[in-house]
C-alpha cells in the first residue's frame, strides 16, 4: 500500500491519472486525481464590473482570513487571495500557487514546490517562506483560525529553496484537500505584519472596505494566472435581507446572489432575465449545543432535543425540496467512506419525554438563539422545532436575535444558536476543524478523547474497509453524544442574471466555492 501511495502521488504530480482510476486505487485516502485548466465552452468576453449581492456580512467582519466565519468574509477573501492548491467541482485537486507536489510513502512528509514569478498586490514577489509563515500563523492558537484544527496534525515546517516541506504527525493522503482551506490564503510574510491588509495574489485587488456595507476591487493587471478574472472589477454589496436582496438581481441592480431562499426560488427562476442555480453537496444547517455548558452537558438533555426535531418536516417546509434530511453528524453520502449503515434518527416525541425527563432538568426555558443570518429559512425552523418539541414536554423558547453581530457574538460564544456549514471536500477536515477537541471552530465545544484518537488513527489508515469503520466508530459517536442537531442538508441555491455566462455547478461551497469572479464574464 505504502509503494501504491508513492507511485499514485507521483501520477497526480504528472497530471497522468485519471479521476476514475485514482479512485479506485485509492479510495483509502478519499484522494483524487490532479486536473489541469478547465476547456472553456465559449471563449471569455472581458471588461465590465461583477456586481455580487451577499448576504452573511456585519459591521464587525474583518479581512483577517483565518477568522472569516460568513459568507461574506469568504467572498471577499476570494477576490485578493490564493491557496496554494483548490478542490475542483468533481472533487479532484488543481495546483494553485503550488506547481507540483510529492509524498513519502508513507504520507507522513509533503513538498509543495511554489509557483515562481509571481507577486503579490504590493509588488512583493511570492516566496516559499510566505507560504511557511502563512502555516504557522494558522498553526497558533492565538490567531483563532478557522484552520487550527486541520493545522494540528503538522509537527514541523521548513523551506528548502524553492519548497515547502510539511511533516506530519501520522500519514494523510487527504493533505492536499486540506490546504485548500478557504483560511490558508498566502500572505506576504503569512500575515504576521498585518492579517487585515487583504494583500494576496489573488485575480482582483482590494480597492475600498466598508464591513457590514460594501467592498470593492479592480482587476490585478499582474495576475499570474490568464485565465481567470475576466472582470475589469468586483463589487460585493451586503445585503442581509432577503427581499431587498433578490429585488436587487430582478432591478439589475446586481449580476448575482447568494442563499436565495427555498420558498421563493421557483418563482425567482420564472422572472424574465434571472436563472436560479442549485446544486447538492456537503452544506448543512444545524442548531448547535455547547456539551460543557448547563443544561447542555447532560447527555439525556441532547437526546430529548435530538428526538425532539421533526426532520422531515423541515425539510419540507423549510427547503421545499432543496436538500435533504439530516441525522445529527455532518457528514452525508456526498463524502467519501460514507457510513450507510447509520441508523436514521426520526422525530419521536415519546423518546424526547423519557430523555427530558431522565435528564432532571428543572423545567425552566431552554433558549435558543436564532437569526435570519444563520440560514436561510431559521427562524421558521426554529418556531417549527418549538412546535415539535413543546408536543414532547419540552420547554424550548426562541429568541429572535438581530443579524448584525451574529457570527461574532451569538455563534460560537452562546450555548444553544443555529448555525449553517458549508461542508468540506473530505471527511477528516470536516471533522477536524469542527469536532477535534482543540480545534477552535469547535463550536459544541465538543471533548471526547476517544474521538480525537479515532480522527487520528483514521487519519493514517491505509485500508478502505477499516477507514470506513473508523469513521462510521465517529459518526456513531457525534450521533449519540455530541451537540450538534442536524436536522436538513440543504442544497447551495443561488440565482444570477442571464448576462452572466460561464456559471458551473460546485458543491464546495456557495457562489461556485467563491470562484464566480474568477469564471464567469458578462454576455
Amino acid at each position: 500500500m505504502k509503494d501504491d501511495l508513492a507511485k499514485l502521488i507521483d501520477k497526480i504530480d504528472a497530471a497522468r491519472l485519471s479521476r476514475r482510476g485514482f479512485m479506485g486505487t485509492a479510495a483509502a485516502f478519499g484522494a483524487v486525481a490532479m486536473t489541469g485548466s478547465r476547456a472553456l465552452a465559449q471563449e471569455p468576453k472581458k471588461g465590465g464590473i461583477l456586481k455580487m449581492g451577499i448576504s452573511g456580512g456585519e459591521t464587525t467582519d474583518t479581512l483577517d482570513p483565518g477568522v472569516a466565519d460568513s459568507s461574506v468574509p469568504f467572498a471577499v477573501q476570494k477576490q485578493w487571495g490564493d491557496t496554494i492548491v483548490n478542490v475542483t467541482p468533481d472533487g479532484g485537486i488543481e495546483f494553485s500557487l503550488a506547481e507540483s507536489m510529492s509524498s513519502n510513502a508513507e504520507g507522513t512528509e509533503w513538498t509543495f514546490n511554489i509557483r515562481q514569478g509571481v507577486k503579490f498586490h504590493n509588488g512583493a514577489d511570492l516566496t516559499a517562506n510566505d507560504v511557511l509563515q502563512t502555516y504557522l500563523r494558522h498553526s497558533n492558537d492565538e490567531s483563532k483560525s478557522g484552520a487550527l484544527g486541520i493545522m494540528k496534525g503538522i509537527s514541523s515546517m521548513k523551506v528548502e529553496g524553492n519548497a515547502v516541506i510539511l511533516t506530519l504527525e501520522t500519514g494523510n493522503a487527504d493533505l492536499p484537500f486540506l490546504l485548500s482551506d478557504y483560511h490558508l490564503m498566502i500572505q506576504p510574510n503569512g500575515g504576521f505584519d498585518d492579517p487585515t491588509a487583504a494583500i494576496g495574489t489573488g485575480p482582483y485587488k482590494l480597492t475600498s472596505a466598508e464591513p457590514g456595507v460594501r467592498f470593492a476591487f479592480e482587476k490585478n493587471a499582474e495576475d499570474w494566472h490568464a485565465d481567470r478574472g475576466y472582470y475589469d472589477g468586483v463589487e460585493i454589496l451586503v445585503i442581509n435581507d432577503a427581499t431587498a436582496k433578490t429585488s436587487a438581481l430582478q432591478s439589475g441592480q446586481v449580476h448575482a446572489i447568494n442563499r436565495v431562499e427555498p420558498k421563493v426560488a421557483k418563482l425567482l427562476d420564472r422572472a424574465p432575465n434571472v436563472v436560479v442555480e442549485n446544486v447538492s453537496g456537503r452544506g448543512h444547517y444545524v442548531f448547535i449545543m455547547h456539551t460543557n455548558t448547563a443544561p447542555f452537558d447532560n447527555k439525556d438533555l441532547r437526546l430529548a432535543l435530538k428526538f425532539a426535531i421533526n426532520r422531515q418536516e423541515m425539510v419540507d417546509k423549510i427547503l421545499d425540496g432543496y436538500g435533504g434530511v439530516g441525522n445529527d453528524t455532518p457528514i452525508n453520502a456526498a463524502y467519501p467512506l460514507f457510513d450507510e449503515a447509520l441508523e436514521q434518527r426520526v422525530y419521536d416525541p415519546v423518546k424526547a419525554a423519557e430523555h427530558y425527563k431522565a435528564s432532571g432538568h428543572d423545567g425552566s426555558p431552554i433558549e435558543l438563539l436564532v437569526a435570519d443570518a444563520a440560514f436561510p429559512g431559521a427562524v421558521d425552523a426554529a418556531a417549527l422545532y418549538q412546535q415539535s418539541a413543546e408536543a414532547a414536554g419540552i420547554p424550548l423558547v426562541i429568541k429572535r436575535v438581530p443579524d448584525d453581530g451574529y457570527w461574532s457574538d451569538v455563534w460560537n460564544v452562546k450555548p444553544f444558536c443555529a448555525s449553517y456549514w458549508g461542508g468540506r471536500p473530505v471527511q477528516d477536515q470536516m471533522w477536524s476543524t469542527a469536532y477535534l477537541s482543540t480545534a477552535d471552530w469547535n463550536d459544541t465545544k465538543y471533548n471526547n478523547p476517544e474521538f480525537d484518537a479515532l480522527l487520528l488513527e483514521a487519519r493514517a489508515e491505509t485500508d478502505t474497509a477499516k477507514r470506513k469503520a473508523l469513521y462510521s466508530k465517529m459518526a456513531h459517536i457525534i450521533n449519540d453524544d455530541g451537540g450538534v442537531i442536524c436536522p436538513m442538508f440543504n442544497d447551495f441555491v443561488e440565482a444570477h442574471a442571464e448576462s452572466v455566462v460561464g456559471w458551473e455547478h460546485n458543491p464546495n461551497q456557495e457562489m461556485m466555492d467563491g470562484f464566480v469572479s474568477h469564471k464567469t464574464w458578462l454576455a
